[in-house]
């Protein structure tokens, strides 16, 4: 199992983990993750740590579409990707919600599904430079001929000459866009994915592989699970201390009819706490929100306590159906314990 280090978006003030990426790399993790919000972005960061780094994979979990077109998009990919050496960045993409995409990026909330696909098809031009770029998709139309068009776009192809090989990485969930995930991606960045929950997401992965031809599968397909991780001898408090962050995405990320997260968690048998975690968020009571999370929800998606309870339980996640782990740590001794977990080979060993 490869293991990956993710380092999300920064607070309020800029702080970027150099030491721990470079801890993560020296003991044989294989990639490092950014991610945006409203905030700090997910490129510029890995522009930095291509820096300080030599051989750690630099990837985006994600970067939303409508913060940038998909040309702009393949250009910082693929600049971070030759500023690194070349062979380094992942392209993670996703939609995020309708709150951000519409009040912070004031973009249309639109058709995900089809922005997705435009969006993917797109970047892929704009990296091989076959011909000057061009696209008629059911969301994104290249030259731009609408409201207020001059009518002189005209196709353009890079000045630089990316790796056209620079992976596409999708976030998603539900099964219109982990069916398109399939289809038109390199590897998926699965949302709220658990070592027993793969059963959910097969079939529609497969329906995908089908629909791309070509012998695509799960054989040459990268699955990029996340799992937090935290050491403590207090397992409840460590749990504790999850739980505002689960309440908040199954409470308030999104509208009160339209929450993944939600939805996520009924699916899975938790109907009546999603339902009363929502009401107690949106109702101002979020301490009471969180408290209603249950245990077992948290526990499934985290490996937190002792050091031998973690190794115990990873057990599972390196006989899951992903290829890689994303460990979400604040804790340099978690990484080196992950490290030992998974069996990895120290840089130089």
């Amino acid at each position: 199992m490869k293991l990956g280090l993710s380092i999300g978006y920064s607070g309020a003030q800029m702080d970027l983990p150099v030491a721990r990426v470079q801890l993560a790399e020296r003991l044989g993790y294989d990639s490092v993750w950014t991610a945006e919000a409203y905030g700090s972005d997910a490129v510029t960061p890995l522009a930095f740590l291509a820096a300080v780094t030599s051989r750690i994979k630099l990837g985006t979990g994600i970067m939303q579409v409508a913060a940038r077109t998909p040309a702009n998009a393949a250009m910082c990919a693929g600049t971070v990707d030759a500023m690194a050496g070349g062979g380094r960045f992942i392209a993670g993409l996703g939609v995020s919600g309708p709150q951000i995409v519409e009040g912070w990026y004031g973009e249309p909330w639109g058709r995900p599904y089809y922005w997705l696909k435009d969006y993917v098809a797109i970047m892929r031009k704009v990296l091989a430079r076959a011909a000057p770029l061009t696209h008629d998709g059911k969301q994104i139309a290249l030259p731009y001929t609408g409201d207020g068009a001059l009518g002189v776009g005209k196709p353009l192809r890079s000045i630089l000459h990316m790796n056209r090989d620079i992976p596409i990485y999708i976030g998603s969930g539900n099964e219109a866009t982990v069916r398109l995930t399939a289809e038109v991606a390199d590897g998926w960045l699965p949302l709220g994915f658990t070592p027993g929950s793969f059963h959910e997401y097969r079939g529609w992965l497969e329906q995908g592989f089908a629909r791309a031809g070509g012998g695509k599968g799960f054989h040459n397909f990268e699955i990029q699970a996340s799992v937090h991780v935290e050491i403590d001898q207090d397992v409840q408090a460590a749990l504790d201390r999850l739980k505002p962050r689960e309440a908040l995405y199954i409470g308030g990320m999104g509208h009160k009819d339209r929450n993944f997260h939600k939805e996520m968690m009924i699916r899975r048998g938790y109907g009546d706490a999603a339902d009363r975690i929502q009401e107690l968020f949106l109702a101002g009571a979020k301490d009471e929100a969180a408290a209603a999370v249950p245990d077992e929800w948290v526990d499934d998606k985290a490996l937190v306590g002792p050091a031998a309870r973690i190794k115990q339980r990873y057990r599972v996640w390196d006989d899951c159906a992903a290829t890689s782990v994303t460990i979400r740590t604040k804790q340099d001794e978690a990484v080196t314990l992950m490290a030992e977990a998974a069996r990895l080979n120290p840089a130089g060993a």
